[in-house]
């Protein structure tokens, strides 16, 4: 299964975030903490280029904490990047981006000469939830469909920062479809686009390898299943997604598995660690 994502708008916002840039002082690169390299969109790559950089990790709450503080750690040690782990309806630790900002362009930053920041992600990141905690009301939309906001605004918050607010982008397709399958097992990617069944297996396979206690717990299961097929087939039969003559429905258990995968029910999981390849 090969994942395609990329409507018209992206490559026209793309463009536009290319020309803001060279008026840029700081870039918030807003990531899933639960797959930060997976969820930094390469079209990003040339065009924020050097610019220092406050690495967002959003979603925190749903991510492996450990692995979390190899991500800060791994990023903060590049030059001119900050990274901060945080959760983008909390308004304590949002406002708390100002002085990260701040602090990479020291300047700047008053009323007169206002730090210049452009907050960029990929489509369901949380990027606009983060802005509206940010300003304290609703300044961008907001939805569970990826790609909501359409097109670029500036926000003045008057104490020194102006925001930059962009719509979502992901690149056009994936070299490496594990990376497709880590954004689709996540929400990244309009579910229209995908197959749950295809999506579900691929991440319960990496689940039964990497946080096998989770499933065994929330599951109930006595032991681990073969594979992923049969493990989805267990918990489709207990949780009664079947069809006629007692088969399961691979996309009815397949969508149930994501769902919970997703708000953190089956547990704290992140998909990938500095070290991976």
């Amino acid at each position: 299964m090969t994942i395609h994502w990329f409507p018209k708008h992206m490559f026209r916002a793309l463009q536009d975030i290319a020309k803001a840039m060279v008026k840029t002082d700081v870039v918030i690169e807003v990531l899933d903490a639960r797959l930060p390299r997976s969820s930094r969109s390469a079209e990003f790559e040339s065009i924020v280029n050097d610019k220092p950089c406050v690495k967002v990790l959003n979603k925190a709450d749903l991510a492996d904490p450990s692995v979390t503080d190899q991500w800060v750690s791994y990023y903060s040690s590049q030059p001119n990047v900050t990274a901060v782990p945080l959760v983008a309806k909390d308004t304590r630790l949002v406002r708390k981006l100002a002085k990260h900002c701040l602090s990479l362009i020291p300047d700047r930053g008053t009323p007169a000469k206002p730090t210049r920041v452009m907050v960029v992600g990929i489509p369901n990141s949380g990027k606009s939830t983060l802005l509206n905690t940010w300003v304290g009301k609703r300044i961008a939309n907001v939805g569970d469909e990826p790609a909501v906001t359409k097109g670029r605004q500036l926000i003045d918050l008057k104490n020194g920062l102006v925001l930059s607010d962009t719509p979502g982008v992901l690149q056009p397709s994936f070299d490496d479809q594990r990376i497709g399958f880590r954004l689709a097992a996540s929400g990244a990617i309009h579910d229209k686009v995908i197959d749950y069944e295809h999506i579900a297996k691929f991440a319960a396979a990496f689940l039964m390898e990497a946080y096998p206690n989770f499933l065994l717990a929330r599951y109930k299961l006595a032991e681990m299943p073969h594979d992923a097929t049969c493990l989805l087939e267990e918990i489709g039969k207990k949780r009664g997604c079947l069809v006629k003559g007692g088969h399961v429905d691979f996309q009815k258990v397949g969508e149930l598995f994501l769902r919970e995968l997703r708000n953190g029910t089956i547990g704290l999981i992140s998909y990938e660690r500095p070290v991976d390849e």
